[in-house]
């Protein structure tokens, strides 16, 4: 729901991410899509609201698979008013479309999680749009648990579990993280696919053949690739090598500096490409705020220096990054210029979870859903569904 009328508007004097490239051309955005794209659009639509960028690159709106909160919110507690609160912050970061990361909990707490989301589609928005539900577990190896309680998880596959779920969300689990060595997993990914929900495999010690296992069954994605899982060893590749080698699947990265060593940043382009990568902020309640004590689930977390940790044993646990930082970073870690790494925020996380025939790039057609960054890649403008959240027309 949106709370005013949104109008046409044209953008002109930009330079638009078009075809993997800066364009200068204009764009006419009408009833929440981009309605044409063209150096001379603006000849047809003279009654067009008209935002003057200045020079200013525009480019598809961030989605962020895999975050846990911010500004003070975590999922796993958040009511859908909460939720609200973490889209407008996510938009003043270029977040456009997120997917509500759901750590393990109890059954009794995420069903209520998937009723707030459900309630918050109801309610009338000003950020970005939540697309949907990330469960991270329940089924998940105790050995690789990371922040995940291990009193929650669950050995093998509960199908009818995930199902009563699925129903809940109103069709809205998109994405879920699964450890495949856990008995019957490998041969429960294909349930997980018919009943929408696409599979990342992770929090895991699966060996090199399980894991191809897991792949060929048709898991998608590695959950923050090198971190809560066992690592590549030249005799044992193990799943960190599986993912890396397999064609088909997309690495989530977290590229905080903290999670991966720029070089391991490098490492994993290099060996998958950039059109198979996804870079995500597995961001929890402290992102966008200073350092102190705070939640993730059930567990409490210290951030100090911006880096969140478990209270109880100094385990890392998630962080405090935003998607445009996250940009940033990439174009610090790589060199590569802004054009090249873009698709890690748009058009790959859109491909994985399915929502690419209407957002992760500028086309006609699709949702306008944009942000107007500057030459050093900061945020000046944003819009959801054709309309200003961030900036001044």
């Amino acid at each position: 729901m949106y709370e005013e009328k949104i109008t046409c508007t044209l953008i002109r004097n930009a330079e638009i991410y078009v075809n993997r490239k800066f364009e200068e051309t204009s764009l006419v955005l009408k009833n929440g899509s981009i309605e044409a794209i063209g150096p001379d659009v603006g000849e047809r639509y003279p009654d067009a609201r008209v935002c003057d960028f200045e020079g200013l690159r525009v480019v598809p709106g961030f989605i962020d698979i895999h975050t846990h909160g911010a500004v003070g919110v975590d999922v796993n507690g958040a009511s859908c008013e909460d939720l609200e609160k973490i889209c407008r912050f996510f938009a003043s970061q270029g977040t456009t479309g997120w997917l509500a990361s759901v750590l393990t909990d109890t059954k009794e707490q995420t069903l209520w999680c998937l009723d707030q989301y459900r309630s918050w589609q109801e309610i009338a928005h000003k950020g970005a749009r939540l697309l949907g539900i990330h469960l991270e577990g329940p089924f998940l190896s105790t050995e690789y648990k990371g922040a995940m309680p291990e009193h929650l998880l669950k050995t093998c596959p509960d199908p009818a579990l995930v199902k009563e779920y699925q129903e809940r969300a109103g069709g809205g689990i998109r994405y879920i993280t699964v450890s495949p060595e856990l008995e019957g997993m490998v041969d429960f990914i294909p349930e997980l696919r018919r009943m929408g929900i696409q599979v990342a495999i992770g929090h895991s010690g699966a060996d090199y053949e399980t894991s191809m296992a897991a792949i060929r069954s048709g898991a998608m994605a590695s959950t923050h690739t090198g971190n809560a899982m066992k690592l590549l060893h030249q005799h044992f590749p193990s799943i960190f090598g599986a993912v890396l080698e397999a064609d088909t699947v997309y690495c989530e990265v977290i590229c905080d500096g903290r999670h991966l060593h720029p070089g391991t940043v490098r490492l994993i382009l290099k060996t998958k490409g950039l059109d198979r990568v996804v870079a995500m902020t597995d961001s929890i309640m402290a992102a966008g705020l200073p350092d102190g004590e705070y939640r993730l689930g059930v567990n409490d977390v210290v951030v100090v220096d911006g880096d969140a940790k478990l209270k109880s044993n100094g385990v890392r646990a998630g962080s405090t990054l935003t998607t445009c930082q996250a940009l940033k970073n990439l174009m610090k870690f790589t060199g590569r210029p802004m054009e090249e790494l873009l698709p890690l925020l748009t058009e790959n996380p859109a491909k994985l979870i399915g929502v690419f025939d209407r957002k992760g790039s500028i086309d006609v057609g699709k949702d306008a859903d944009l942000v107007a960054l500057d030459k050093n890649g900061e945020i000046q403008k944003v819009f959801v569904g054709g309309r200003l959240i961030v900036g001044n027309a």
